[in-house]
């Protein structure tokens, strides 16, 4: 499970969609993946200097209500996509998962660059339909983001599989 930017700084700005719902459905998958001997991989976004996302200050820190774990494992990265200029890739491969359910924050930003780049690499992919969030942008609001990258997800052409679920359909699975 890939737990995409969920860091203090997204705080920031105008408010997320849904994000007391989303942080509480991450939770219950990570709980329910760990139960069941899989990994869970926060990705932490690296900003410049000055950034809401500047390494080492408040910002940089995991959400506080996100439940982590000693065993979860921690991929720093400074662009959109977490497999570009980092080891995600191999500590995927090292743990060979069936799949790769991601989640996290913006699905039109680093959320859409991991489902696209998961899908490159060849894995099984699971977007977590209410595991995601944004803020409404200028020309759209944050619900019709949502749907649109659902809809775009579901038509990537992979020679793996591409699946997207909620939460709810998704626990009883893991």
């Amino acid at each position: 499970m890939l737990i995409v930017d969920m860091q203090v700084g997204l705080l920031n700005g105008a408010p997320k969609h849904d994000l007391s719902g989303v942080i509480e459905r991450i939770n219950r998958l990570a709980a329910r993946v760990r139960a069941q001997s899989g990994r869970v991989i926060f990705i932490q976004h690296c900003g410049g200097k000055g950034d809401d996302f500047e390494p080492q200050t408040s910002g940089w820190q995991f959400l506080p209500d996100l439940l982590q774990y000693p065993a979860d494992m921690v991929v720093r990265k400074d662009l959109n996509d977490p497999f570009a200029g980092t080891d995600l890739q191999d500590r995927l491969k090292e743990i060979a998962p069936d799949r790769v359910l991601i989640t996290g924050w913006a699905t039109d930003l680093c959320v859409d660059a991991t489902v696209r780049s998961a899908v490159s690499h060849h894995h099984h992919v699971v977007v977590v339909a209410d595991g995601h969030t944004l803020s409404d942008r200028p020309h759209l609001d944050a619900a019709s983001v949502i749907r649109h990258h659902h809809w775009v997800w579901s038509n990537l052409i992979t020679q793996r599989s591409i699946k997207i679920a909620n939460a709810s359909e998704l626990l009883p699975h893991l």
